[in-house]
């Protein structure tokens, strides 16, 4: 526990917000950009470094990505936020009446729902792990709530290898890849690329299955293990509820946002619309982006039952996504120079030199798990070393699905010891993150061992 202190001391001490950490990497991707750019008759002058950064940043194919992933969030949030959702939860917490019970219930309904939505997930989590306190509180059972409240962030140790993570749900859409790679690679290495990469070659893979289901097993059993050695006592919570827009009296016109009809409608018309236009994309496992939004925005109004209440979820949902809004153009930014300067070939170049087929998947997963430290975005990460994933993998005949989860898998287990996705779940829970970092840390030994495992097995 001592160790794990000294750890959060540490990276408190000297870890800058992830705003500044996003800086710190453009101005060092600037400066490495002029020193390493290979120039040509006239070279390459700081100028147009700083050109290349900001076409980067006004990427529009990758600023619609990164208003994707926003949506993927908060349209998560939202969901978790609806009557029907809490009804689910507090049900569920009625079987939760002991640390044990409350480990395995919390550690693995967190991993199934964020495989399904990492948004949804992250928000599932907490709020199922504050109504297990809450239900402790209110009984007077002694429990382990930081171990808890860890449980619930398990869900970001396996989202990026489920239906919403940011590099198997972009591969499966058709000509990302020939768009990702087209200002890098050559005709050659573009003649290679297939078209798309679909979901049953990467998330529903037998191999990646395979691994989820381990972690469902491994990781409440030594939770469990290790909470017979904590101490247990009361937590003091409150019942917990998200700020809603106060009633009003509406009339006329207004009426319309507490109509159930009105919601159902238009609910309905945006399934149904779903069905006809994503049925065949739906059968062949072509998950995109629009077609999970599109989805969970329906639902999410169906669940509310009105606007007026779908428009309060949204509103509390909203705010987790200001560091997103203004980070995602620094890290594309910064594509934009690694690309035109052609680092990101350098980079493949010196991975093809050190790694074989057998090895590059481990040095992805590794490398991609010390990048999110620093980036911690999976759509961010994915338009900055996606690149130098599929570059490598083309030149060492490694194959393309197993390269590109090799990187989910390295991004996903760093963020039980990066705490910036922590904070909605520490917002919800009242915990502190020195108070859930001894037991994340445990479960990303555990993840890191079956990751590594499966990537040299499978």
């Amino acid at each position: 526990m001592n160790i794990t202190q000294t750890i959060e001391t540490v990276f408190k001490r000297f870890l800058p917000s992830p705003f500044t950490i996003a800086v710190l990497l453009t101005l060092l991707t600037i400066a490495l950009g002029f020193i390493f750019s290979p120039g040509g008759a006239d070279g390459k002058s700081f100028l147009q470094v700083l050109s290349f950064w900001e076409n980067g940043i006004w990427n529009n194919a990758l600023l619609v990505f990164a208003y994707q992933m926003m949506l993927i969030l908060v349209l998560g949030h939202v969901l978790v936020l609806s009557k029907p959702m809490n009804q689910l939860i507090l049900k569920l917490t009625q079987y939760a009446n002991t640390t044990t019970k409350a480990i395995v219930l919390v550690s693995v309904s967190t991993m199934l729902v964020a495989f399904f939505n990492w948004g949804l997930g992250l928000i599932f989590g907490a709020i199922l792990a504050r109504k297990v306190g809450e239900q402790a509180a209110e009984n007077q059972t002694p429990i382990n709530y930081p171990l808890i409240g860890a449980c619930g962030y398990v869900g970001l140790m396996v989202w990026h290898g489920g239906i919403s993570g940011s590099a198997p749900i972009k591969v499966a859409e058709t000509g990302h890849l020939n768009s990702l790679m087209s200002q890098i690679a050559s005709e050659e290495v573009l003649a290679k690329l297939p078209n798309s990469i679909n979901f049953n070659e990467t998330v529903f893979s037998w191999w990646n299955l395979i691994l989820i289901g381990v972690l469902l097993v491994l990781i409440p059993w030594v939770l469990v293990k290790v909470s017979k050695s904590t101490s247990m006592k009361v937590p003091s919570l409150e019942v917990y509820k998200f700020h809603t827009k106060e009633n009003q009296k509406l009339e006329g016109a207004e009426l319309l946002e507490i109509s159930k009809i009105m919601a159902w409608v238009f609910g309905l018309i945006i399934l149904g619309a779903l069905l006809y236009q994503y049925w065949d994309a739906f059968m062949t496992l072509q998950i995109t982006p629009n077609m999970l939004n599109f989805f969970m925005l329906g639902l999410a109004i169906l669940m509310h039952g009105n606007f007026h209440n779908f428009l309060a979820a949204l509103e509390e949902a909203i705010k987790d996504t200001s560091g997103i809004l203004i980070q995602f153009p620094l890290y594309f930014g910064i594509m934009g120079i690694m690309k035109e300067t052609g680092m990101v070939v350098m980079v493949s170049d010196f991975f093809v030199s050190i790694a074989n087929a057998t090895t590059l998947p481990i040095f992805t997963f590794f490398s991609a798990g010390l990048v999110n430290i620093f980036v911690p975005s999976g759509g961010g990460q994915w338009a900055i070393q996606g690149p130098i994933v599929i570059e490598s993998a083309l030149k060492l005949g490694v194959p393309l699905p197993k390269a590109i989860m090799a990187l989910a898998y390295g991004d996903q287990i760093t963020n039980m010891l990066q705490p910036f996705w922590a904070l909605p779940l520490l917002g919800i829970t009242k915990l502190k993150a020195k108070e859930i970092l001894p037991y994340t840390l445990i479960m990303m030994v555990v993840g890191i061992a079956v990751f590594v495992l499966g990537l040299l097995i499978f």
